[in-house]
């Protein structure tokens, strides 16, 4: 007797298990290439469309206080990143593609917990795997810390002009000390730093080869999905 005549158990049934994802979810779970330590990584992670704006201050401020906790941890270390309303882009350090991965569940747990009870949510937070692009060239790198520093520039909200000097406060951008001329500086001398210092050659010295970051500079668009 076959499982699907026993009392109408087992078997096929129409529309039975998981619900299918929306295509822009679908990205797979296709093994992510290894990872030498000498290369920094471009890190985008997605939240939810449930999720509230990141950009809002009380928002920000529980992911800054997430990144100063999680910014080393496993072998994970985050050296960049910027806050967009519903993602961010990091540039992390690790020492292998596990300690990636870890120190990523690490911070996105770290974020998910914080941020829900900040804002009486439950849940899941973020939309889906994170998005890893690693990095290999001084080029590479360049690209893509003028693309996470000066995101905000990349697609400004609608009638607004950003002065010459400014740089986002939703970023680490008032740490980062690769400026082509001194930025407006918005953070007092007892703000926590989020970040650690690079300690690959490509983000200490590699990147500088190309010319350093203005903070006007409006990056091109990105050279992988994001």
């Amino acid at each position: 007797m076959s499982l699907a005549a026993r009392g109408g158990r087992g078997g096929w049934r129409a529309r039975a298990g998981r619900p299918a994802k929306a295509p822009d979810q679908r990205k797979g779970h296709r093994p992510r290439p290894s990872l030498a330590s000498r290369h920094p990584v471009h890190v985008t992670l997605r939240v939810l469309p449930s999720a509230p704006h990141l950009r809002r201050r009380h928002c920000f401020d529980v992911l800054r206080a997430a990144f100063a906790r999680g910014k080393d941890r496993f072998g994970f270390r985050l050296t960049q990143f910027t806050v967009q309303g519903n993602h961010m882009h990091l540039v992390c350090e690790a020492k292998d593609k596990r300690a990636l991965t870890r120190g990523m569940q690490g911070l996105a747990i770290r974020i998910a917990r914080r941020l829900n009870r900040r804002v009486g949510r439950t849940g899941r937070l973020f939309a889906e795997r994170y998005h890893a692009r690693i990095l290999r060239s001084p080029t590479e790198v360049r690209h893509a810390l003028a693309y996470v520093l000066n995101n905000s520039r990349h697609h400004p909200p609608r009638d607004v002009t950003f002065a010459r000097d400014w740089i986002d406060d939703r970023s680490s951008a008032p740490w980062f000390d690769g400026w082509k001329w001194p930025p407006c500086l918005r953070r007092t001398v007892d703000d926590e730093c989020p970040v650690v210092a690079p300690s690959t050659w490509l983000l200490r010295t590699g990147w500088r080869l190309r010319g350093l970051i203005a903070p006007d500079e409006v990056p091109g668009p990105p050279r992988w999905p994001t």
